[in-house]
């Protein structure tokens, strides 16, 4: 297991990313002052964004079912706990966005492979 949103397992059968980003930021406020720089004041941790992106083939790895799971978990709007396969826990995450680029189609139309990329952000 590389990791798991909710009860959705990142793995061989499903979907495995083959990258993993985090983009994290902090706030601070800035008040300007004469004759000197802005006066700054931390006001807390910002967003806290992961992105998970990778290459499904189900001809060796994954199956077309996957996506469309992570597509009703995002379309039910509910945050996931996100852990890797450590056990580390990251916080509860919702699903944002949801990318898929399908290429090399056979004859019926389905797609030798798909690249996805599932954008995560922290609400706790």
């Amino acid at each position: 297991m590389l990791a798991a949103l909710g009860m959705f397992v990142f793995e061989t059968n499903s979907l495995l990313p083959d990258r993993i980003g985090r983009d994290r930021d902090w706030r601070h406020e800035r008040t300007p002052r004469f004759g000197a720089r802005a006066a700054s004041q931390f006001t807390g941790p910002g967003e806290d964004r992961i992105t998970l992106a990778g290459m499904l083939v189900p001809e060796i790895a994954g199956s077309y079912s996957a996506i469309e799971k992570i597509a009703e978990m995002a379309d039910a709007g509910e945050a996931w706990q996100l852990a890797d396969g450590s056990g580390k826990i990251y916080g509860t995450y919702t699903i944002e966005r949801l990318s898929e680029d399908k290429s090399n189609l056979i004859d019926d139309g389905r797609p030798r492979q798909t690249g996805f990329t599932i954008e995560l952000s922290l609400v706790s």
